[in-house]
């Protein structure tokens, strides 16, 4: 979703059929901040339910090996190699190195490897999460701790109908208000947390809550339903991206949806879990390596084959592949080998 909704931007709108089909991709990333709230919460919340404790060490150490080797790859891709940049600037390189590009990020002088901007976010939610864990669970507030998750909620609700208001309004007119509905919008991390957030509340429910769980997997095909009836409501209210609607309820609203869709894949014997894909296994293992390089590939290819006036679907088709082809290439040489070494140190 995310790769085509990327690919019209970059190929100013090509194939003509593809905007419209693609108009809802950009949500692809808030199933991945659904997805990680679950995965990496479920991970804590296990560690605490066993009364286990949370080990910073091993955590980081699995976060670092995972994350950092293809992500320092591609960065060394776009500082040494300017061919390979998608747009005229990167941003400063220190922001690049401590995960803090999405904070006052102009894409507008500086849209070079944007996208990075939800890793970012990501990387702030693994410091975050098990720091307010382990201070929570050393507390009374434990009993009380769900509080949090509505709370955050509200919050963001709040931030993004201030930011909207009175840092994105007073730019309509100008020349290019979308630079600040991005900027204090959509980037910052404080402004991102719905995906999270329902992440962890399915987490919390999954290992906490096991009676409310057997009731819910009793009835995962209304979530199914539900997941589907909540991501057509927000497709609609989403057409207008930078509407006040859809900037301060769309984002709840898809995260609501995509975590409806998660707990369904989540529950045994459900719809989702019961239907697996190989074709969309193998692409979910490449999923991080297409993350990365995916703009700089698509822009190298178009700009290699650029003198043959290719038909836009057979461009597209062409770009795919090359996408593909790099990303295996980043598993294989980088993310394979640093799992594996992840691996043997874990045994030890």
């Amino acid at each position: 979703m995310v790769f085509y909704f990327h690919y019209f931007i970059l190929s100013g709108g090509e194939p003509a059929w593809l905007p419209d089909l693609a108009a809802f991709g950009w949500t692809g990333v808030d199933l991945f901040f659904v997805l990680s709230g679950f995965l990496i919460a479920s991970q804590l919340f296990e560690q605490i339910h066993r009364g286990n404790g949370i080990s910073f060490r091993l955590f980081f150490m699995k976060r670092a090996f995972r994350i950092l080797p293809a992500y320092l790859v591609t960065v060394a891709l776009y500082v040494y190699w300017p061919l390979f940049r998608e747009r005229e600037a990167l941003p400063p390189i220190w922001k690049l190195f401590t995960f803090t590009q999405n904070l006052g990020l102009n894409i507008k002088d500086n849209g070079t490897f944007s996208h990075a901007w939800s890793l970012c976010v990501e990387e702030h939610f693994y410091l975050l999460l098990p720091m307010v864990l382990i201070l929570v669970y050393r507390t009374r507030f434990w009993a009380k701790a769900w509080i949090l998750l509505p709370a955050l909620l509200v919050l963001g609700l709040l931030w993004r109908w201030y930011a909207y208001g009175s840092l994105y309004e007073p730019h309509v007119n100008g020349d290019i208000p979308w630079k600040y509905w991005y900027q204090h919008i959509y980037y910052p991390t404080y402004s991102r947390l719905d995906g999270l957030l329902a992440g962890v509340t399915i987490a919390a429910c999954y290992v906490f809550r096991k009676q409310w769980w057997e009731q819910l997997a009793a009835k995962s095909g209304y979530a199914l339903l539900l997941a589907m009836a909540v991501l057509t409501g927000a497709y609609f209210l989403c057409a207008d991206q930078q509407s006040r609607p859809a900037s301060v309820w769309g984002f709840p609203l898809v995260a609501l949806g995509y975590g409806l869709l998660v707990m369904n894949a989540v529950i045994k014997h459900s719809f989702l879990s019961r239907h697996a894909s190989g074709l969309t296994h193998w692409v979910a293992g490449l999923s991080y390596s297409i993350y990365l390089t995916h703009k700089g590939i698509i822009h190298l290819t178009r700009l290699a084959l650029q003198d043959y006036e290719l038909n836009a679907n057979i461009l597209l088709l062409i770009c795919t592949a090359t996408s593909l082809l790099g990303a295996y290439l980043l598993h294989r040489l980088v993310e394979q080998p640093f799992l594996r070494w992840r691996d043997r140190l874990l045994k030890r």
